[in-house]
């Protein structure tokens, strides 16, 4: 069964994370069904892989979206940043990078922590002028990326924005699946609150996640960079704590 959250009409609410029952491939053709938009109907037909495919014959695209803010509804996308992806290889040759030009002026906070400025955008394209080029991509892919809600949430905001309607994809969240096993209470952790000494809890930001993985830094805040960083830390997470054989059911959203 589709998760019941799955469908709100063709901008809804993506599923919660953990729901096992999710069935992208069906929730995609209804995706189709309900679109009137050619550009979101080519990406649905595309489809989703099956739940039960394990994670090594999975077609992977690690995803990374640099906004000026962090209001979906407010904010708009700088760059977006694709690397296409498996568990044993990272296929940079084809990667792609948009630097695009958002609907409202740079912040002075957008422009220092991103170091893209007014003449860098100033002939850039607005994302509906590649939308076709970046579903293209996407189309038939599960999304790799390190805090889902900032590229689920800005890519529905923007194209609903541009053509009435967002779009939803499955994605594996490398952040989340940190979260699994650095953010659930343990056995031992009763020890410092008793002491009144609370262990400090522990990062799980593409950085940190990154070093306890003895993966090399990287300047971080640009979209292919971080994309590339994103397909590397899944490839670790799954050679430390997972199988290739595991299917996707046990780690998308």
């Amino acid at each position: 069964m589709l998760h019941s959250g799955l469908l709100r009409g063709p901008g809804g609410t993506p599923p919660a994370e953990g729901s096992r029952a999710l069935d992208w491939p069906l929730g995609m053709r209804q995706l189709l069904a309900a679109t009137r938009d050619p550009r979101l109907q080519a990406y649905y037909r595309a489809g989703a892989p099956e739940g039960s495919t394990p994670l090594h014959e999975a077609p992977l695209m690690a995803l990374d979206v640099e906004t000026t803010g962090l209001d979906p509804e407010r904010d708009g996308i700088l760059s977006i940043g694709l690397v296409p992806m498996s568990l044993s290889r990272i296929r940079s040759s084809q990667a792609r990078h948009w630097l695009l030009k958002p609907r409202l002026p740079l912040s002075s906070a957008s422009v220092a922590f991103h170091g893209i400025t007014h003449a860098h955008i100033r002939h850039a394209p607005d994302l509906l002028d590649v939308l076709e080029e970046v579903l293209g991509m996407m189309a038939g892919h599960v999304m790799v990326v390190h805090c889902r809600e900032i590229e689920r949430q800005f890519l529905r905001a923007a194209v609903s924005s541009r053509v009435g309607e967002g779009v939803q994809f499955p994605v594996i969240d490398t952040m989340a699946l940190e979260a699994r096993l650095h953010r659930q209470p343990q056995p031992w952790q009763w020890l410092p609150r008793w002491l009144h000494r609370p262990a400090p809890p522990v990062s799980i930001r593409l950085a940190a996640s990154r070093d306890r993985y003895g993966l090399p830094r990287y300047r971080l805040h640009h979209a292919l960079t971080d994309a590339l960083a994103t397909a590397e830390l899944l490839q670790a997470q799954v050679a430390h704590r997972f199988t290739p054989d595991t299917p996707l059911s046990a780690l998308w959203s």
